[in-house]
């Protein structure tokens, strides 16, 4: 479900002496992806230290909701599918709940049970026919948000089916851009952007009061944009195939694979969504890609506050 696709471009102009503030920038690795942090402050000292502080962060989360390494809170819910329930912190528990809540908006478009996927797609370039229908049909047969029951009072996560797994690749970045410029804004940071590999979330201006202006790419024409976006307090998230599908037949079909019938979806190269969280932008995204246009359409109206932007297939 998770999307592989960075469509940002971050555009900034010299900002006058006349101006106290300095924009300072940083890159690093973090959830196994590049993230970019941008701050306005008026000390580089101190803003080395807020860069560290945000690491710190972004790594907190990751050790909480990875289902990669095998000693988090998620890792241990995925070992014990089928078992017993396991008691995760409010904090994870509350994501949890949130993306069965999205799940349900969706009628199960989103799905972050979509982990236990079975792999019957390969998109390398080497498929030249379609899987069987049998095929895809059981390489859903473990997935199922219907089958995480949740219980608020303990806190707890329970899968019921042997085989079930929960990930948060869908959302995860998305949440931990939001996480990492709540974390600065309490500290004092008067703006900036925490961008997770293109799950962004921004706040106050740039020195001269402007906003941030995030350039939408165009899929299909390199270093060419849809739009620019000015974002004040404000998200954006990205789902897209086109760096990752396979093409069978003439037709394109995407990564990103709908957790009902194990189809991948097909119509929409990309979708951006524009608004206040980088994690419901992130569902929103993943969630229309799926749908297709639209049905998509009708999901987004359902959200005044939240924009899309969706690339149609050539």
């Amino acid at each position: 479900m998770k999307h592989v696709l960075i469509v940002f471009c971050l555009i900034m102009v010299n900002v006058p002496n006349s101006f106290s503030q300095q924009i300072f920038k940083k890159q690093t690795t973090l959830m196994g992806s590049v993230f970019g942090f941008v701050l306005v402050e008026n000390d580089s000292v101190q803003a080395q230290q807020y860069f560290q502080l945000i690491t710190d962060e972004i790594e907190r989360i990751e050790n909480l909701i990875s289902e990669w390494k095998p000693n988090t809170q998620i890792s241990q819910v995925n070992k014990n599918a089928g078992i017993r329930p396991i008691k995760v912190d409010r904090e994870v528990f509350e994501l949890t709940q949130r993306a069965v809540h999205y799940s349900q908006l969706t009628e199960g478009a989103f799905d972050i049970s979509i982990a236990a996927l079975d792999k019957v797609w390969l998109f390398d370039g080497s498929m030249e026919q379609l899987p069987s229908e049998d095929v895809i049909r059981s390489s859903v047969q473990h997935v199922g948000y219907q089958h995480i029951i949740l219980d608020s009072i303990n806190s707890t996560i329970f899968l019921e089916k042997k085989g079930m797994k929960i990930g948060f690749g869908s959302i995860g970045k998305g949440y931990a851009a939001d996480k990492g410029r709540e974390l600065l804004q309490s500290l004092g940071v008067v703006g900036g952007i925490v961008n997770a590999s293109g799950d962004l979330s921004t706040w106050g201006t740039q020195p001269d009061k402007k906003p941030w202006k995030i350039g939408v790419s165009n899929p299909f024409k390199a270093h060419k944009m849809i739009k620019v976006l000015k974002l004040r307090h404000g998200a954006v998230a990205t789902s897209g195939s086109n760096e990752k599908f396979t093409e069978i037949d003439g037709k394109r079909y995407s990564h990103i694979i709908d957790p009902k019938t194990g189809w991948p979806s097909t119509g929409l190269t990309s979708v951006t969504v524009s608004g206040s969280s980088a994690e419901f932008a992130n569902f929103l995204s993943t969630s229309i890609m799926v749908l297709g246009h639209k049905y998509g359409k009708k999901l987004i109206e359902k959200f005044p506050d939240y924009n899309a932007i969706m690339v149609k297939d050539r």
